[in-house]
């Protein structure tokens, strides 16, 4: 992406979303465009961002880990030992799990939230209700095409919603085109509100005067 402001530590690097099955059948054939797309995420220098759950998010971590790179994982558990023992979901290849205690539908929004853009594999119900939210709030959405699940039914719903949200969707079989493709999206879309947001902005943030405490906006 030639000169990335967000490579500055003052600015956030670009964070890229897996969302898809936590399990059923996963055939290698479809692991392996998911761990690749994992690497891809690594080199390129953005940070992977999972519901931090078993199956295909899974695979991602396992191929961004392998190229050096940064894996979040928001959990919906309300700590570690309810992560492990009452959702069985991973810990291996996080550098960070953020515990929402909202339970799996309930932290889906703030998993898409935390994205720039995010890439849907696979995929069942949750997996849906994530979608339904990253289209609903206008996300830049990559579809890794052939990989099965919902996935290769968004076109069709997204003409039965019938609604525009300004979400930008990519598709591509290849998750290095795909990445390409939702890199060229953000530069053009997401970028630019960033860097109008950090105009004037004190980098560090701003103490809040002595006695006076209010709600961050």
């Amino acid at each position: 992406m030639g000169d990335k402001p967000h490579q500055d530590s003052v600015f956030p690097r670009m964070t890229v979303g897996v969302m898809g099955s936590a399990g059923g059948y996963l055939p290698e054939t479809v692991c392996e465009p998911v761990r690749r797309l994992g690497v891809a995420v690594a080199k390129r220098g953005y940070v992977l961002v999972t519901g931090a759950c078993p199956g295909l998010p899974q695979e991602a971590v396992k191929g961004a880990k392998a190229g050096g790179g940064t894996v979040v994982g928001v959990s919906p558990a309300l700590n570690l030992e309810e992560h492990v023992r009452k959702y069985h979901s991973p810990t291996r290849g996080y550098d960070a799990i953020i515990y929402t205690g909202s339970g799996l539908m309930g932290r889906e929004i703030e998993n898409i939230r935390s994205c720039d853009v995010v890439v849907f594999a696979g995929g069942r119900s949750g997996t849906l209700g994530e979608f339904a939210i990253a289209y609903d709030e206008g996300k830049v959405i990559g579809v890794l095409e052939g990989t099965g699940g919902i996935t290769q039914h968004l076109k069709q719903i997204i003409g039965m919603v019938e609604k525009k949200t300004g979400a930008v969707i990519c598709y591509d079989a290849d998750p290095e085109r795909l990445l390409d493709q939702l890199e060229r999206v953000y530069q053009q879309h997401v970028l630019p509100r960033h860097v109008r947001a950090l105009e004037g902005h004190d980098p560090d943030g701003v103490p809040e005067p002595e006695g006076v405490s209010h709600e961050h906006p």
